[in-house]
């Protein structure tokens, strides 16, 4: 008996330390695909743009059916304890996710009903006055029936990580209209463990957690992770807020208000799909469950700030994985799915975000824009950042250096210039005084924070600080951070050098180096006004590029990305008090962050407005509304632009193109309003897979359980809003079918153009669309030269209403 025990212990530890979690899909067609004939279950496939009724005994019995079938192959081909099963999927795939050794992965690859075991990998976080900038109060809201009916009853899915549900950008009281119980969405709402209060309120409609992979993998901590819906991070409820958090909720923060901040769409409901966690990120087995669990639930949009780390390996095509094949049947069931492009930039094939059913979002920099300066004793004006008050005004403060007031040999445990502890700075030294700080390595790595700088400053009793960087890397970026006392951060090396070189001129020293005296003087200015440009929007550095890729090895593929571009740099909202993801706003209620993640949300509630009034539209419908309509005209007129690096490495500006951008930036007004649509259902996303050279048809099968079509003949052809041909030889024609969703007829004239190297034309040149009709063109390219680079262009589809309607357009030529 005791050898039996110390066998299984062993077994136990030797399992727990050889075990991966494997992604397991099934012969069999999920719920959303079922059409008959398995054991006399009757049919639960939808039509393409349909949701499914998952109250109907069909739906619930075939579930049953599927998950059964999921434990019986497990429980016949291993012993009890030597696995663990962690989810089935079965609306949007047939399959399951278990904790098994790779041994055990490889019996399950050869077991009979198996189609693919994929090892599980991870994702990450890919990381207001937006409003006004947009136009919404102006030119969307009204037609919603103003900002408290904006939205209303369209469900926004966030897969994130969580919700500080005691927001006021999240109060169901905030609003004059209550919130009734919604019609149709069958979510449930987690209690929090600890208070065993429910995390929903009306506003927040429903909220769950998926943790059970990274248990699994040993990742996930419950103190600092919360095994419950609780935001133990600040991303999610920054996203939450940025989609559809209450309108008018003032940004307060250190005793300043910063404005009043509202979601895009201010009365759409709130559904949490916990999947992600501070330290780790996410795992793709408990997102795909999520994912599964909204679409079962009823949401109508799909906000992803996720996305994997690089091309998954484990297929041979970025468009066929778990999580794309989950995302399709998500599409499919008429959920609409913006997801965050990525934060790689600027480099050329940085995203994470490649399938065509989805709308990938790419990051602008809107019009506002912080600064500051501070004024040395000599005369000097260095500008910098800092979103904090003045010192006193026509009043200069001496100047001390935090590596000349250190008490006593304190500075030997800690780096004393990062100002992150006051106990090792003398007080009697500071106090009054403006304390210079240096921006070390340490800041960028997390370790030391402005916040910090700030507190230790306070606590000294210090007129303010001053941060200095001495030495900048390639890609850092500097953002303004809120303060409770006067400060400021001098990013440019230069400027910085003339501050340090004005200290030691004014600061005489003994013949040891100790400070006798200090003279140096300055004073900050005030940093809390923004400062409005017209040279917006703008490509952010930060945000990934195209082209698009269709495999591991980086080939590029026949569509384009990003699809848009959404505002996603320095966007104030909502931040959970627990949240410890930025260090900057550690127990602060709001948050100003900037990454792709903060542009994917506001597709999503820009997307719920125009669910709201076009209720039947399919999920391409609204995407191609949103991408038509945009702009590649900045504020002041002139064609966007890009951040980019230059060849020092300093960041310049650069004409922005279609991998930049996609379409263009969002104009919510215009997409209420598109003309024509680009119309896409589940066939035509099956022909664009069966068409992308590379991809083995029996791999397509696989993944979304129908066989292949061929009618679209190239990827090309797939009737999205933009065409994107990655290797163009001689002449190709390429076909678009529109849709008018106007009222009245319309006759549009097509024109088109192009860069040199590329010939365009474009068949009819006009044509008349009734309304509710459909008419088909063609676009063809030539080749002219050979350049080894792509060329840019655009098809413009204008109509006698006033409707106009532009497709960028990119292409290669290629030597036959």
């Amino acid at each position: 008996m005791d050898v039996r025990c110390k066998v299984l212990v062993f077994f136990t530890l030797f399992f727990s330390v050889t075990a991966e979690i494997y992604i397991v899909t099934m012969e069999g067609e999920p719920i959303i695909s079922y059409k008959g004939g398995d054991n006399g279950f009757e049919a639960t496939a939808v039509e393409s743009d349909e949701k499914i009724d998952t109250t109907s005994e069909l739906v619930t019995s075939y579930a049953r059916h599927l998950e059964r079938k999921h434990d019986m192959l497990l429980g016949m081909l291993f012993e009890e304890g030597s696995y663990k099963k962690l989810y089935s999927y079965k609306h949007l795939i047939n399959g399951f996710a278990a904790h098994v050794s790779p041994d055990q992965a490889e019996m399950l690859r050869r077991a009979p009903g198996v189609k693919s075991v994929s090892r599980d990998w991870k994702v990450r976080k890919l990381t207001t006055h937006t409003p006004q900038f947009l136009g919404l109060p102006t030119d969307v809201w009204p037609t919603g029936g103003g900002y408290d009916r904006a939205g209303e009853d369209i469900v926004i899915g966030f897969i994130d990580s969580g919700i500080f549900p005691h927001h006021p950008s999240f109060a169901s009281h905030h609003t004059a209209l209550p919130y009734g119980p919604h019609p149709s969405y069958k979510g449930k709402c987690e209690e929090d463990p600890h208070t065993k209060k429910s995390f929903c309120n009306g506003k927040i409609i429903g909220a769950q957690h998926f943790a059970e992979a990274a248990k699994a993998a040993g990742a996930f901590n419950p103190d600092i992770d919360y095994a419950s819906p609780m935001d133990g991070d600040g991303h999610g409820s920054h996203t939450a807020a940025i989609a559809a958090g209450n309108n008018g909720i003032p940004v307060r923060m250190h005793g300043y208000e910063f404005g009043k901040a509202s979601g895009m769409a201010p009365r759409a409901r709130i559904a949490v799909y916990k999947a992600l966690y501070r330290l780790f990120g996410g795992f793709v087995a408990d997102v795909v469950a999520a994912i599964d669990q909204a679409v079962h639930d009823g949401v109508d949009i799909l906000s992803l700030s996720v996305g994997p780390n690089s091309p998954p390996a484990t297929t041979k095509t970025t468009f066929l994985n778990p999580f794309d094949a989950t995302l399709l049947g998500a599409v499919k069931a008429g959920v609409f799915v913006a997801q965050a492009a990525g934060n790689g930039g600027p480099f050329p094939k940085t995203l994470v975000s490649y399938s065509p059913w989805i709308t990938t979002v790419a990051a602008a920099i809107d019009d506002r824009r912080y600064k500051n300066h501070l004024t040395l004793g000599n005369g000097k004006m260095l500008a910098g950042i800092g979103l904090s008050p003045s010192t006193r005004p026509h009043r200069s403060y001496k100047m001390v250096s935090a590596n000349d007031v250190l008490l006593g040999s304190s500075g030997t445990k800690f780096n004393p210039s990062d100002c992150q502890k006051p106990e090792v700075l003398n007080k009697k030294l500071v106090e009054g005084n403006i304390l210079l700080c240096g921006y070390s390595f340490n800041f960028v790595a997390g370790s030391a924070s402005i916040k910090k700088v700030a507190e230790t400053a306070k606590h000294l009793g210090a007129a303010g600080f001053v941060l200095v960087v001495e030495n900048v890397s390639p890609g850092t970026k500097f953002d303004p951070v809120p303060s409770c006392i006067p400060g400021i951060l001098i990013t440019d090396v230069s400027k910085s050098m003339d501050l340090i070189d004005y200290y030691n001129v004014s600061t005489s020293r003994d013949w040891m180096g100790r400070v006798k005296d200090f003279k140096a003087e300055g004073s900050i200015g005030d940093g809390l006004e923004p400062i409005l440009h017209k040279s917006a929007p703008e490509v952010a550095l930060f945000s990934a590029r195209g082209p698009n890729t269709k495999d591991f090895s980086f080939q590029d593929a026949d569509l384009l990305k990003p699809d848009i571009l959404a505002p996603g740099s320095l966007i104030w909202s909502a931040w959970s008090q627990n949240g410890t993801d930025e260090a900057n706003y550690v127990g602060e209620g709001f948050a100003l962050i900037s990454g792709t993640s903060m542009a994917a949300p506001h597709i999503a509630g820009i997307a719920a407005l125009v669910k709201q009034k076009h209720p039947q539209w399919s999920p391409a419908a609204i995407k191609s509304a949103l991408m038509t309509t945009s702009t590649v005209i900045d504020r002041a007129g002139m064609p966007l632009k890009a951040q980019q690096y230059s060849e020092t490495e300093t960041m310049t500006l650069v004409k922005a193109t279609p991998f930049d951008y996609g379409s263009g930036h969002v104009n919510p007004s215009a997409a209420l309003d598109p003309g024509l649509i680009f119309d896409a259902g589940y066939e035509d996303y099956i022909g664009f897979l069966c068409t992308t050279p590379g991809i083995d048809a029996h791999e397509i099968t696989n993944f979304t359980n129908t066989p292949c079509n061929f009618k679209m003949v190239h990827p090309s052809n797939f009737n999205t809003p933009s065409i994107a041909i990655s290797h163009l030889a001689r002449t190709q024609t390429v076909t678009r079918r529109v849709t008018n969703v106007a009222e009245e007829e319309e006759t549009y004239t097509i024109t088109a153009r192009m860069e040199p190297a590329i010939a365009i034309e474009v068949s009819p040149p006009a044509m008349t669309v009734r309304a509710g009709a459909s008419r088909t063109f063609s676009v063809t390219l030539t080749v002219r030269s050979v350049t080894g680079a792509y060329s840019f262009g655009e098809v413009t589809l204008k109509g006698s209403r006033g409707h106009k309607v532009t497709l960028p357009v990119v292409a290669m030529g290629q030597k036959r």
